[in-house]
């Protein structure tokens, strides 16, 4: 019973111990993660009627394809995109977070985040690491039921979709994810 509980410390420890690097060797190339932003944005376009319209309102889109989330007690998540400007790449940005508490298991999903004014742009673009809630708020969109968002209402500079493979996920939280521009492989 010792060996299992001193194996579940060393555990704990070597998941809480930063990287030595903060840029994993397991980046993606900056073809990869276009590719797959663009597959993310068609399908996030499917899904919402009018998401087209409302991503070229924004001034900016940043497009996470894949966060994967893995935890046992004490939980990270990791996923790499691309900010675009007016369907442009701007630039590649990984997503950081951990948590801790009552969690198990792995999960995956996609995240886009658009700025909504040059000002929320400004403010993501002139930190090195933005974190979400201290930095910056994302106001996470939920969409109706005929897959419509009323972008009349939206006010927020910063808006989010969260979703994965099975449609457009709800009471999520973004608090605590930061946020920092890479240079893929």
């Amino acid at each position: 019973m010792r060996l299992i509980g001193a194996l579940f410390v060393a555990f704990l420890v070597f998941a809480a111990t930063p990287p030595l690097s903060t840029e994993p060797a397991r980046a993606a190339s900056a073809a990869q993660i276009d590719a797959e932003a663009r597959a993310t944005l068609n399908r996030f376009f499917q899904r919402v009627v009018n998401g087209r319209e409302l991503a070229n309102k924004a001034d900016a889109v940043l497009i996470f394809p894949s966060i994967v989330k893995a935890g046992i007690g004490i939980g990270g998540e990791y996923g790499e995109g691309v900010l675009h400007i007016r369907g442009q790449t701007s630039g590649y940005y990984n997503v950081i977070g951990a948590s801790i508490g009552f969690q198990f298991g792995v999960q995956t999903r996609s995240l886009i985040i658009m700025f909504m004014t040059p000002g929320a742009l400004a403010g993501f673009r002139a930190r090195a690491g933005w974190e979400v809630g201290v930095d910056g708020s994302v106001a996470l969109i939920n969409v109706g039921a005929s897959g419509r968002v009323n972008t009349n209402n939206i006010v927020d500079p910063i808006i989010g979709f969260v979703f994965n493979e099975k449609g457009l996920m709800y009471n999520l939280t973004l608090e605590g994810t930061k946020i920092s521009r890479f240079n893929p492989r």
